[in-house]
């Protein structure tokens, strides 16, 4: 994430989140590092549907999809990236084997990540999708071993 952070600032790029099953761990990997208040727009948890809506998330897409859905990360990463200006926006949302009584459907232990960039495929927008595999394997986004069957990555 430090040489994300490096290029970003180099270019003079941003980047935001809006994150729900991750609690902002992604945010949280990018303000530890120094300098990253320069990228760092805004990080948004939005756990809940109503705020994920609050935010620009479409209640049709979710319905349509479910919460759980790269139709809804996209989403996600597309509304926070208009919200806050931002060249690049993350989106992260996933259901982590627990019964959400607001969200019934949706396949269990799958996190969706989708990033939308501003720009076709360039030097940043490798990086960011590499460090966020990264925080990804480091952290397991709160799933354990035994819970990691399958990740939804589409950046």
């Amino acid at each position: 994430m430090n040489e994300v952070i490096k290029l970003l600032t180099e270019k003079n790029k941003t980047i935001s989140t809006m994150e729900s099953c991750t609690g902002g761990g992604i945010a949280n990997a990018i303000t530890n590092i120094e300098g990253s208040s320069e990228v760092f727009k805004f990080g948004a948890v939005t756990y809940s549907n109503e705020y994920k809506i609050k935010m620009g998330v479409s209640s049709n897409i979710i319905d349509k999809y479910t919460v759980y859905s790269t139709e809804t990360s996209n989403e996600m990463s597309k509304n926070i990236s208009n919200y806050t200006n931002s060249n690049y926006g993350i989106g992260v949302t996933g259901k982590l084997n627990k019964v959400d009584k607001f969200n019934l459907y949706g396949e269990d232990n799958i996190v969706y990540i989708k990033g939308r960039l501003s720009v076709k495929e360039d030097e940043e927008a490798k990086l960011i999708a590499r460090d966020i595999r990264d925080i990804n394997d480091k952290t397991n986004f709160k799933l354990n071993n035994n819970q990691y069957n399958k990740i939804n990555k589409t950046i």
